[in-house]
């Protein structure tokens, strides 16, 4: 009979425990602020308007039950690989497969668009001509840097982390600051209507803040790559909640914050017409502000907020694909460590490749939609997981994980069909694929 537990006696197969909780929350806020304070926003903006400030709290609140169980599943099983281990350990193994495989296509597309859209704003940044001929090669050459970052291990990986999110802290702090005084000075039109508009299409004016707070979420995911590299931080039990807390509590904050100054500034109209042409949204709307240098500041914040966010995205999916190969849900080679035992080489390269073959194909225009349904469905299997620990095993009520659990469900009745049946069949690829990989291979007792 096949065992589903990965080969955790074999001491050599361990990544070493070196982080502490400031770097876990350095690299949960290098996960978080990227992509979603610089574009999910402003795509929310234009399917709710104002009511996005209610998007982002409704998003928070939400993140913060998943958050917790997470957070208490990671504490009781500090394995590399997130909600796939849980799935396994706690659930059934196909559930564990289909979190992970979900997971990697993704965070894999994820990181191809953060890739994209680092090389276009840095193209315009340097106004290169010829925008077609320098964004592919930009975002090869980035992809191609944070892997090897990334095969430098796990210290390397926090201490770039820890610079880039300084100084995008310090943009959107500047960001914050410049904008106040248009707080108070805003047209009531900028604010008005505060719900969205009802029509046929959504059946009711919370069709549209739903399906506003189903992209807020995914902007606040990234929080769950602290929970895949609980293999490598010390204590895990109250180093990952702690870290995972706090970088909500951060994240969450700077959220509404930087919302509330962006509306104010531009109103919700404008806000949700900015195109990517125009750069990250948050750069246009600081042209506006009395400070000329601060379009800079928040531009290069931009710069090194989407570097994170690929660096953080390559470190999370090569942890993922490593306890995948642990088990034989992909080749085992992929399981391979380096000679210090600080990282999977094979994995992290995979990963690497697929990204940057994702980039070469162009900008993935469903990306984000299809990142919430993916996402929603992870964090459902997530709270599913967390339900099943003992009463000793709990960390918090199990109330946090049912909210989670039925908002992870009622946000994902939102996303388009199509993308439910990419995703369903993307999940039975993966149960199908790692039973062939098993053929042939020995079983273990």
């Amino acid at each position: 009979m096949t065992t589903s537990q990965p080969p955790a006696d074999n001491a050599a197969a361990q990544l070493k425990r070196r982080l502490g909780w400031p770097g876990a929350t350095f690299l949960g806020l290098g996960s978080i602020l990227g992509t979603g304070v610089f574009v999910s926003l402003g795509l929310a903006a234009e399917l709710a308007g104002p009511a996005v400030i209610l998007a982002i709290v409704l998003a928070a609140l939400l993140a913060t039950c998943n958050a917790l169980s997470s957070a208490q599943l990671a504490a009781n099983h500090p394995q590399s690989g997130g909600t796939y281990e849980y799935g396994y350990r706690y659930l059934r193994p196909w559930l564990g497969i289909s979190a992970g495989w979900m997971f990697l296509a993704a965070k894999s597309a994820s990181a191809a668009t953060a890739a994209l859209g680092f090389a276009a704003y840095l193209a315009s940044f340097l106004n290169l001509g010829a925008a077609d001929i320098w964004i592919p090669r930009i975002a090869l050459l980035t992809i191609a840097v944070a892997t090897l970052i990334v095969l430098n291990g796990i210290e390397r990986s926090r201490q770039v982390t820890v610079c880039i999110v300084a100084w995008t802290l310090l943009g959107l702090l500047s960001f914050i600051l410049s904008g106040l005084a248009t707080v108070g000075t805003a047209p009531p039109s900028h604010w008005q209507p505060f719900l969205p508009t009802a029509d046929a299409h959504w059946a009711g004016w919370w069709g549209p803040l739903l399906k506003a707070t189903a992209l807020m979420f995914v902007a606040y995911a990234g929080y769950g790559r602290i929970a895949t590299l609980g293999e490598e931080v010390r204590e895990p039990r109250q180093t990952i909640p702690r870290a995972i807390i706090i970088t909500l509590c951060v994240t969450a904050a700077l959220y509404v914050l930087v919302g509330v100054v962006a509306l104010s500034s531009v109103g919700a109209v404008r806000l949700g017409t900015l195109t990517p042409d125009q750069g990250p949204f948050l750069e246009v709307v600081a042209r506006g502000f009395a400070s000329p240098g601060v379009r800079i500041f928040v531009g290069t914040a931009a710069l090194t907020a989407l570097l994170s966010v690929l660096l953080n995205l390559v470190l999370g999916l090569s942890r993922v694909v490593l306890a995948m190969a642990r088990r034989g849900d992909l080749p085992s080679v992929a399981a391979r460590l380096n000679a210090a035992r600080t990282t999977p080489s094979i994995a992290v390269l995979l990963v690497g490749l697929t990204i940057a073959g994702l980039a070469a194909l162009g900008s993935v225009k469903t990306t984000w939609s299809f990142s919430a349904m993916t996402v929603l469905t992870y964090y459902a299997i997530t709270n599913l997981a967390a339900l099943q620990l003992s009463r000793e095993e709990r960390l918090y009520h199990p109330l946090f994980a049912w909210l989670g659990l039925g908002g992870c469900l009622l946000l994902a009745c939102w996303v388009d069909a199509l993308l439910w049946v990419v995703g369903i069949s993307l999940a039975l690829g993966g149960v199908l694929a790692a039973r062939l990989f098993r053929l042939g291979r020995p079983q273990s007792t």
